[in-house]
């Protein structure tokens, strides 16, 4: 392996993956006006994911209820990947593809914004919590990669990076994610 031509094209592919990102814009825009929209409204953003994803929603969440680059008034934003007694029940009890689901029953009220995030958009456990999420009139969005798997046409914007790199696509949803923290902050005081 030559290390020197590795990083390279692996540079090169993820300014190519972020220069198609750029396609994203009216649905990123409609992901943070109805964030915006809920946050002004007394409502919150609740997010979730598997693997990287998780660590993807409980950074975004972090930022929106602590701080991302200024002091402020708390965002309510809640990551649905960060109580393991939780997760560990609902796995037990009724199965993994419930681990989020009973969260959005549990915690979610209309208008609030459901943020699902998969790499694939196939995640039983994701489609599953934005289908309650709809069901409750609770807005299901996604950010997501590949073909959008199971996710088209149940969220709504779903924000699909125009890659099949799981790294690729991880490194987009985390600029996108750090993108609407960005809006909210300067928007939402």
């Amino acid at each position: 392996m030559d290390l020197h031509a590795f990083f390279d094209e692996q540079l090169d592919e993820h300014a190519a993956v972020a220069s198609a990102v750029r396609s994203l814009r009216d649905d990123f825009v409609r992901l943070a006006e109805i964030s915006e929209e809920a946050i002004n409204a007394g409502k919150k953003l609740v997010l979730f994911g598997n693997g990287g994803s998780a660590s993807d929603a409980q950074h975004l969440a972090t930022e929106l209820v602590c701080r991302y680059k200024v002091n402020r008034r708390a965002l309510p934003a809640i990551a649905f990947t960060t109580d393991s007694s939780l997760l560990t029940a609902a796995a037990n009890d009724f199965g993994y593809e419930t681990v989020f689901s009973r969260q959005v029953e549990a915690l979610c009220k209309p208008g609030d914004v459901a943020i699902g995030i998969t790499t694939s958009g196939r995640s039983a456990n994701v489609t599953l919590a934005l289908e309650t999420a709809r069901d409750l009139d609770v807005v299901p969005t996604a950010l997501t990669g590949k073909d959008g798997g199971d996710l088209v046409g149940l969220a709504d914007p779903v924000l699909i990076v125009p890659s099949h790199s799981t790294a690729r696509i991880q490194e987009m949803h985390i600029t996108l994610g750090q993108m609407l923290c960005d809006v909210l902050e300067q928007r939402c005081v």
